[in-house]
């Protein structure tokens, strides 16, 4: 299998979320984040939808080996052929970014809230690779905010939740209560 190239905008910006070694900051520019629920998964994830938007991630190359586990953790999602720029030049990369299909998708709402615990993944890695004016471009860059949310951070329901210092977690529930986000 051959490596390939991927723009990862939500838990994928997080690297302790995976192993990829080579990441790097881009903007993808013509796309939005976006909420969405999808039958093929029982709560809400982040997608993207063609947009006149542009929106921050990273481009990591995945290795031809874990191409498995890359599918399998995208399975609810379609790979659309993407050009993104680096942040550290001017240099645009092609790459694939995963977006839930319109056939799969819909809004999300009380029976397939947003967790809190999937929230505080992203933004940590927001953080981590942007710092705190990249969270503030997350979270309004990001459409579908008027769905619940689920506080699961005492029973996380996010496989991949990660555990947040006192300042990470008053950062994303400073954000949270600016968007006056409905709590499930």
């Amino acid at each position: 299998m051959t490596d390939r190239q991927i723009f990862g905008y939500g838990s994928l910006v997080n690297r302790a979320t995976h192993g990829y070694q080579d990441t790097r900051p881009a903007t993808l520019h013509g796309w939005r984040r976006v909420w969405v629920h999808t039958r093929l998964r029982p709560l809400a994830y982040l997608s993207v939808e063609p947009a006149d938007a542009q929106i921050d991630g990273l481009v990591a190359r995945v290795p031809g080996a874990d191409r498995p586990a890359l599918d399998a953790r995208e399975e609810a999602y379609d790979p659309h052929d993407v050009t993104a720029r680096l942040h550290d030049s001017s240099t645009e990369v092609a790459a694939e970014v995963f977006a839930v299909p319109a056939r799969h998708a819909s809004p999300p709402g009380v029976i397939h809230p947003l967790r809190l615990t999937y929230i505080d993944v992203v933004v940590q890695g927001f953080l981590e690779v942007f710092g705190e004016a990249g969270v503030e471009r997350f979270f309004a860059s990001t459409a579908g905010w008027n769905a619940p949310v689920i506080d699961d951070r005492a029973a996380p329901l996010y496989a991949r939740h990660r555990p947040l210092t006192d300042r990470q977690r008053g950062i994303v529930d400073a954000h949270l209560a600016a968007l006056q986000v409905h709590w499930a």
